[in-house]
């Protein structure tokens, strides 16, 4: 059985930083790209963030670029997000995904986590 457990989320304030990880059983973790989903309100759901099987790719969504870095540990089977200088229009649950360097393209990831909230105040 697959898990994927996301933690560190919480409310901020903007200008935070935040880093929220993800500790994923069940699967050949270090086969898999990894990324992290958002869903904020009134807004589609979006990959943030994804980084390859080997750690040495990775990319971002436009927003998110020079203020979130992932990385993963593929001996601990988890992987980070790093968020700083957190903005109000990062709130969302922050959803931790596994599948392949395409599934971003259609948000087909294989597999999800239950997600983290993150609240960002101005």
């Amino acid at each position: 059985q697959v898990q994927l457990v996301e933690s560190g989320g919480g409310v901020v304030q903007a200008g935070d930083s935040v880093r929220l990880s993800c500790a994923a059983s069940g699967l050949t973790f270090r086969s898999y790209t990894m990324a992290w989903v958002r869903e904020s309100p009134g807004k589609a759901r979006e990959t943030a963030a994804k980084i390859s099987w080997s750690g040495t790719r990775t990319e971002y969504e436009d927003s998110v670029k020079g203020r979130f870095t992932i990385s993963r540990d593929n001996d601990q089977n988890t992987v980070y997000l790093q968020m700083d200088n957190l903005k109000p229009e990062d709130t969302g649950v922050y959803y931790c995904a596994a599948g392949s360097w395409g599934s971003s393209l259609h948000l087909t990831w294989d597999y999800y986590g239950q997600g983290t909230q993150v609240t960002v105040s101005s």
